[in-house]
């Protein structure tokens, strides 16, 4: 999967020093000081495993603990009854 820019990203987050480019590039968020929001664009081969059952993986690095995480497909940008 890619990370993508959207409309509602606020900030842009760096890679750490310890890491290349190929390791980890810049991912655009959207931050309110409460959650960060990335998106992510799967590829045709991705959708196509996801249709037919395959798992979606997370991975956070960290090593030592994992913060709270989110996955979805629906917008949080967009208005819905009752809420997020």
């Amino acid at each position: 999967m890619k990370p993508t820019r959207f409309p509602q990203q606020t900030v842009e987050l760096r890679r750490p020093p310890s890491m290349t480019e190929g390791e980890c590039g810049t991912l655009a968020v959207h931050s309110n000081g409460t959650h960060c929001i990335s998106r992510w664009q799967p590829s045709l081969g991705e959708r196509v495993r996801v249709l037919f059952g395959a798992p979606i993986w997370l991975w956070v690095w960290s090593g030592v603990t994992q913060p709270p995480v989110a996955l979805t497909t629906e917008s949080p940008f967009v208005e819905r009854p009752g809420g997020f």
